[in-house]
């Protein structure tokens, strides 16, 4: 077998309609940013994101701190992001030090006295660093910057399970990590070999027993469907042996299959992968069981528990997505460190070098490897609030778009306001007049929706992205 109906009629506040995505499931960014990466300048002047820490700083607003970390020791078919697959752990060591010569111009641009409420370690796989190195890092950072250990902040990092020995948890926890995300990807023996990832679930078992035990909190889980041997059937199974873990959080991918962008991916045979029709029935399924589970749609591949401080912030209308995703920090500017890194302020991206050796130079030369970016004229800025306001709250309120930006919302967009109509009238999103209010069928959709509101995309622009759904 390799198809399976959907499950149930769909759950209150959320609805799969086949004919409105058939419509409406075309590409389109995933928002992480706006402008997105693609509007960046690619000879983006450091002295312009010098002036925009400069304007940052003065601003007092905190901080989050990310730090890209892009070593591997197993090389997984799927993957797209940057990364170096090595055995060998003393490569991180000089790595580290960069980082921290880094983090000492980036301390001095932006200030070492504003508080570090976010904190995020990304990959690659973070727990790649042995031990001594992570506390290295850490101790550096907190020379440099004002990290918190209140309970209120949030710092977190990326695990691989497989990369996990008796030391690493309780290191990270001694570190002031709060929150974890593991990678499991699938629990299917057969896709994992496709894929060349075996991680028994025994093993992710125990890291995620081990976290509760430490008292980790909003621990996620990351799954990704679309991958090689995958059937509704087969990522069912997954699904349950999932839901029986209780995570507090969940991502759940579309994986995209690129092979000529990221060659690791030329090792999956593409008659191997589900069809567009099987994948699309994984997804309704995978929903529907997660809501019948107890987790509530975010959006964008992220559910969470109603008690998690997603689901509350969500509920609040104060959360916020950023180039990790959701989060409930939106006062913070970023401060990225390491290769290819994005870092933001108010009014500006700017990103570091992609290339590993390059970026090295730069920082050995005791300057910054920044190469791309964008300054925000105030249109983007409206533009990024009306569209985050969207995607995270599912809503946009005429009044408070007013309150904020002193400007009326029907004048501002009157041209995407008439754009909108076919979607009101398919019934994705609503208008009374005070509020717009994206509706069940449109939450899937929400990507299409901001679309509506993205200059770049008005005008034109051709860059590929992937598709919606």
């Amino acid at each position: 077998m390799t198809s399976i109906a959907p499950q149930a009629p769909s759950l209150p506040g959320f609805i799969w309609d086949d004919a409105l995505i058939q419509r409406y499931d075309l590409s389109g960014p995933r928002y992480t940013s706006y402008p997105t990466a693609v509007e960046f300048d690619q000879n983006y002047p450091i002295q312009h994101m010098a002036e925009a820490a400069a304007r940052s700083k003065a601003s007092g607003r905190s901080l989050s701190l990310y730090t890209h970390l892009p070593f591997c020791a197993h090389l997984c078919y799927y993957c797209a992001c940057n990364k170096v697959i090595t055995k060998k752990r003393d490569k991180a060591l000089p790595y580290v030090n960069r980082l921290l010569n880094e983090a000492a111009l980036q301390s001095e641009l932006f200030g070492a006295d504003r508080p570090v409420t976010q904190l995020h370690w990304g990959g690659g796989t973070p727990t790649f660093l042995p031990a001594d190195v992570m506390k290295m890092l850490m101790q550096g950072y907190n020379e440099l910057f004002n990290l918190q250990s209140d309970s209120e902040r949030d710092y977190s990092v990326e695990i691989d399970p497989r990369e996990v020995d008796l030391d690493t948890l309780p290191t990270l926890r001694e570190l002031g990590f709060n929150r974890i995300s593991l990678g499991v990807q699938d629990v299917n023996t057969k896709v994992q070999k496709a894929v060349n990832r075996i991680q028994p679930r025994a093993l992710t078992e125990a890291v995620l027993d081990e976290a509760r035990r430490l008292d980790f909190r909003s621990i996620n889980l990351d799954l990704i469907y679309g991958l090689p041997h995958q059937t509704p059937e087969s990522f069912a199974e997954t699904l349950e042996a999932v839901i029986e873990m209780s995570p507090d959080r969940l991502s759940v991918f579309s994986y995209a299959h690129l092979p000529d962008r990221f060659y690791p991916q030329t090792r999956i045979l593409a008659h191997t992968l589900p069809t567009p029709q099987q994948k699309l029935t994984i997804l309704h399924n995978t929903i529907n069981r997660l809501l019948e589970a107890g987790y509530e749609y975010i959006g964008m591949d992220h559910f969470a528990k109603p008690d998690d401080s997603l689901a509350v912030a969500q509920r609040e209308g104060r959360l916020h997505r950023n180039f990790q995703g959701y989060t409930t920090h939106s006062e913070c500017d970023l401060v990225s460190l390491g290769v290819s890194a994005i870092g933001q302020t108010d009014d500006a991206y700017f990103q570091n070098n992609h290339d590993l050796p390059s970026w090295e130079s730069a920082i050995d030369s005791g300057r910054l490897a920044i190469t791309k970016g964008v300054n925000l004229t105030r249109d983007d800025r409206i533009r990024r609030w009306v569209i985050g306001q969207l995607i995270c709250q599912f809503r946009l309120d005429r009044q408070q778009f007013a309150d904020v930006w002193k400007e009326d919302l029907d004048r501002y967009f009157s041209d995407e306001l008439n754009r909108l109509k076919p979607m009101v009238q398919d019934e994705l999103i609503s208008d009374d007049s005070r509020l717009l209010q994206v509706q069940p069928a449109g939450r899937l959709l929400i990507r299409a929706i901001c679309q509506i509101f993205d200059l770049y995309r008005k005008e034109g622009a051709s860059q590929r992205f992937s598709r919606i759904i």
